[in-house]
C-alpha cells in the first residue's frame, strides 16, 4: 500500500485492488458434485449425526466458499447495498403455510418460530456455517446489537428480536434480523427468509398486509444477483401459487429460480408429473423434501425422508437427484458457489468505482471556512472565477465550462439575435411596397409645394417621409435591446449560481447586485436607442458613397418609367425596378405634374434607407459590445463588492458563506458513503490477499 501524502481533507487516496482472482473463483463452479449415493446404501449415522471429525455433506466447497461468503456477509452487514451495490443472495419465498420455516429448520437443524398467521415478520438473514466444534454457536444481530442464544431458546430469541424490530402486533418491517448458526454438519449458506405471502389479513394483521409483504419480496428478488428459493406445497397447483407469480415477474425464464416442494407425503399423487413437466419454468430445478413432523428429531426426520423416497410407490419414481434435504443443501451450496464466482469481481469493481466517484464529488464541494481571512479569500476567489467565466463566454466566445449548454454559447447567440434584429428591420420597411406606387410621395409633395422652380424637390418632403419610416420601426430596436439584456442577465445569473452554488446567501447578494447593474445598463441602452431614433428623424445625412451609387442605379429606371407614362398603347402599364419587381403604374397618369418628382423622392428614400438601417444595426452592435465589455471588466466586480461589503461587512460575508443545509447534508452523506466503501474495500482486500495465497 502506498503511503498517504498530505492533501486536502476532501481528497482521499485510493489504491486499485487487483482483480486477479477469477481463476480461483472459477474453480468453485468446476467442482463436480456427484449425484448423492442411494440413501439405502448410506449409513444413518453419516446422514444424521456427523461427528466433529467427519466432514459435512458439502465439505468439498467449504474451505473455498467460506471466505467469500464471510466477505459477502460482512458487506451485507455494512449495508453496502445502500450504495447501489447488489450482493448475491439466496432469497426464500413462499405462500403462507407452504413450509418455508420447516425447510430452513431442516437445513440449519434448529427450531424457528411457528404458529398461526405470519411467523416471519422481518427479513431473516440466516448465516449457516459448518464448524468442527461439538458445541453449536448461535447469536442474533439486529439494530446494532448482538444477542447470544442456543438451540433450545433460538425460536424465542427470534420472536423477542422481531417484536423489538417490528412491534408487538402483527405488523411487518423492512429492517432485517440476522441469525448466525455455527454448527457441525450444516451447509455453508447464507439465505434471506421473507414473510410468507397472504392475501387476507387475519388476527389483527394490517389491512394492506399483502401489499407490504409484496414490496419486501420484490425488493429482495428483483436484483439479478438474487437466487430465488421458491418453497411450494405439493398440495397445491404450482401455477396458482402467489410466490410463483411474483418470481415470474422478475425471472421470466426461471434461470435463477430453484423450487423446493414440501408436504410430498401428504400429496404424492401426480407429483412426478408436476416436477418433470415444469409448467412454471423453474430453471434451476426442483428438490422434493420431507420436513420434520411433530416431535421428530432432525436425525429421525432425515431417516424417515430417506425411507420415504426409497420405498413409496410413487415418490420412489422421482429421480434421486431431485429428492432430500441433503440434495437441497448440495444444490444450494453449488448454486451459491456459481453465483459468488460470477458476482464477486463485479462487486469489487463497483466498490472501487463508487468510492472514486464519491471522493471526486466530495472534492468538488468547497471546504468549510473557519476564519474571516478564509472567508475573504473564498469570496474574492468566487467573484474572480465568476468574472473570468463571464469574460470567456460574453467577450472571448469560449464556452468550455458549458460545452453542452448552447444557451451559454453567448457570442453565437448574440450574433443570431443581431441577425434576427436586422431581419425585423427589413420586414418593417414598407418602402418597397408596390401597392399604390408613389402615392404617399405624391401626397407629401402636394402638402409641401411652395413658390419655387418647377420639378424642385423640397427637403421637407424627404424629411416627412423619413420621419414617418423611422417612427414605424422605432419599437424594433427597443425590443431588441430588451431581448439582449434579458439574455445577458440570464447568462450572468447562471454563471453566478454556478460559482456560488454552495453559498445561497452570497448568491442572493451577488444576484441582486448583478440585476441592479444590468437594469442600469439596460436603461442606458434604451436611452442610446432613443437617441439614435431621434437623430435619424432630425437630419438626412451620410458621407457614404453607397448612397449616390444606389440612387443612381435606381434612377436609371426613370426613362422606362417616362416611356410607360407617355405611351397610351399600354393597356395595363407596368415597369420593373430592381428591388421592387413588377409594378402597376397606370394610376400615375393622373398625376403628370408630380409623378416624376415622386419617383425621384422614392428612389432617394430607398437608397438612403439602406444607410439608416445599417446605422441602426452597427451603432447598436458596437454599443452593446462596449456595454458588455464594461459589464464584465469594470462595473460588475465593483458593484458586487459594494453590495456585499456595504450591506454586511466582513462578518456579514462570514455569515453568508455559511454552508447551506443541502450542501452540509451532501457532505455528510458523501463522508458516510466513503467510510462505508473504504470498510468494504478492506473486506474485499482481505479476501483478495487470501485468494492470492491460495492461488500461489
Amino acid at each position: 500500500m502506498a503511503s498517504h501524502s498530505q492533501q486536502s481533507p476532501n481528497i482521499i487516496d485510493i489504491e486499485e485492488t487487483s482483480l486477479e482472482f477469477v481463476p480461483y473463483l472459477s474453480s468453485f463452479s468446476s467442482l463436480a458434485i456427484e449425484d448423492p449415493t442411494p440413501l439405502s446404501s448410506v449409513s444413518a449415522d453419516y446422514l444424521i449425526t456427523p461427528s466433529p471429525d467427519a466432514p459435512p455433506l458439502t465439505s468439498s466447497y467449504n474451505d473455498r466458499i467460506r471466505p467469500l461468503l464471510d466477505a459477502v456477509d460482512k458487506l451485507r452487514h455494512l449495508k453496502v447495498a445502500e450504495e447501489g451495490i447488489q450482493l448475491p443472495t439466496i432469497v426464500v419465498v413462499g405462500d403462507q403455510s407452504a413450509g418455508k420455516s420447516s425447510v430452513l429448520e431442516s437445513l440449519a437443524g434448529i427450531s424457528l418460530p411457528r404458529g398461526q398467521g405470519i411467523c416471519t415478520r422481518v427479513p431473516l438473514i440466516m448465516r449457516l456455517q459448518h464448524h468442527s466444534n461439538a458445541q453449536p454457536d448461535l447469536y442474533l444481530e439486529f439494530l446494532g446489537k448482538v444477542v447470544s442464544t442456543d438451540e433450545t431458546h433460538v425460536a424465542e430469541a427470534i420472536k423477542v428480536a422481531t417484536d423489538e424490530i417490528a412491534g408487538n402486533g402483527k405488523g411487518i418491517s423492512h429492517t432485517p434480523l440476522t441469525l448466525v448458526v455455527k454448527k457441525a454438519g450444516v451447509p455453508n449458506l447464507t439465505m434471506v427468509d421473507l414473510p410468507g405471502i397472504t392475501r387476507v389479513p387475519v388476527h389483527g394483521q394490517p389491512e394492506d398486509i399483502y401489499e407490504q409483504i409484496s414490496r419486501i419480496i420484490m425488493e429482495y428478488i428483483k436484483p439479478e444477483e438474487s437466487i430465488i428459493l421458491n418453497v411450494l406445497s405439493a398440495t397445491v397447483d404450482f401455477p396458482t401459487c402467489e410466490s410463483i407469480r411474483m418470481s415470474q415477474r422478475v425471472d421470466k425464464t426461471g434461470e435463477r429460480t430453484l423450487a423446493v416442494v414440501t408436504k410430498v407425503d401428504i400429496a404424492p399423487e401426480g407429483l412426478l408429473e408436476k416436477v418433470t413437466a415444469d409448467d412454471v419454468n423453474i430453471g434451476l430445478g426442483y428438490v422434493c423434501v420431507r420436513n420434520r413432523i411433530g416431535d421428530e428429531s432432525y436425525e429421525d426426520a432425515r431417516v424417515e425422508e430417506a425411507r420415504l423416497f426409497q420405498s413409496h410407490p410413487l415418490l420412489s419414481k422421482i429421480n434421486k437427484s431431485m429428492v432430500g434435504v441433503p440434495r437441497l443443501a448440495q444444490k444450494l451450496v453449488q448454486i451459491q458457489a456459481t453465483m459468488l464466482s460470477k458476482c464477486f469481481p463485479d462487486i469489487v469493481r463497483k466498490i472501487n468505482e463508487k468510492l472514486k466517484s464519491d471522493v471526486s464529488e466530495l472534492s468538488k464541494i468547497p471546504q468549510k471556512l473557519s476564519s474571516i481571512a478564509e472567508v475573504m479569500i473564498a469570496f474574492m476567489r468566487i467573484i474572480g472565477l465568476s468574472m473570468e467565466s463571464l469574460r470567456k463566454i460574453l467577450s472571448r466566445g469560449e464556452f468550455d465550462e458549458f460545452p453542452d449548454d448552447e444557451s451559454m454559447h453567448c457570442t453565437a447567440r448574440l450574433a443570431e439575435m443581431l441577425n434576427e434584429y436586422f431581419e425585423e428591420l427589413q420586414k418593417s420597411d414598407g418602402n418597397k411596397s408596390t401597392e399604390n406606387f408613389l402615392m404617399d410621395e405624391i401626397r407629401v409633395l402636394d402638402e409641401t409645394k411652395g413658390i419655387w422652380l418647377p420639378n424642385f424637390l423640397p427637403r421637407a418632403a424627404f424629411l416627412i417621409i423619413l420621419q414617418r419610416k423611422v417612427k414605424e420601426i422605432a419599437n424594433t430596436p427597443v425590443d431588441f435591446v430588451a431581448k439582449v439584456w434579458n439574455y445577458i442577465e440570464s447568462v450572468v445569473i447562471h454563471v453566478l449560481m454556478y460559482h456560488c452554488d454552495s453559498y445561497p446567501q452570497l448568491l442572493s447578494s451577488t444576484r441582486r447586485a448583478a440585476q441592479n447593474l444590468i437594469a442600469k445598463m439596460k436603461e442606458k441602452s434604451f436611452d442610446r436607442v432613443m437617441e439614435l431614433v431621434e437623430m435619424e428623424k432630425l437630419a438626412d445625412y451620410t458621407c457614404s458613397p453607397e448612397y449616390m451609387t444606389e440612387w443612381a442605379k435606381l434612377m436609371a429606371h426613370q426613362n422606362a418609367f417616362r416611356d410607360v407614362m407617355n405611351d397610351d398603347h399600354y393597356m395595363s402599364p407596368q415597369i420593373k425596378i430592381e428591388g421592387f419587381g413588377k409594378i402597376e403604374v397606370g394610376h400615375l397618369r393622373l398625376y403628370s405634374s408630380t409623378r416624376e418628382q415622386a419617383f425621384d423622392l422614392k428612389m432617394r428614400i430607398t437608397a438612403y434607407w439602406k444607410i439608416v438601417l445599417r446605422r441602426f444595426i452597427d451603432n447598436l452592435a458596437l454599443h452593446l459590445l462596449l456595454s458588455i465589455n464594461e459589464l464584465v471588466n469594470r462595473n460588475m466586480h465593483t458593484d458586487i463588492v459594494k453590495e456585499v461589503m456595504g450591506s454586511h461587512g466582513g462578518h456579514g460575508i462570514a455569515m453568508m458563506l455559511e454552508e447551506s443545509p443541502p450542501v452540509a447534508m451532501k457532505r455528510e452523506r458523501l463522508n458516510k458513503s466513503i467510510r462505508l466503501l473504504k470498510q468494504s474495500k478492506e473486506v474485499v482486500a482481505q479476501i483478495m490477499d487470501r485468494i492470492t495465497v491460495n492461488v500461489d
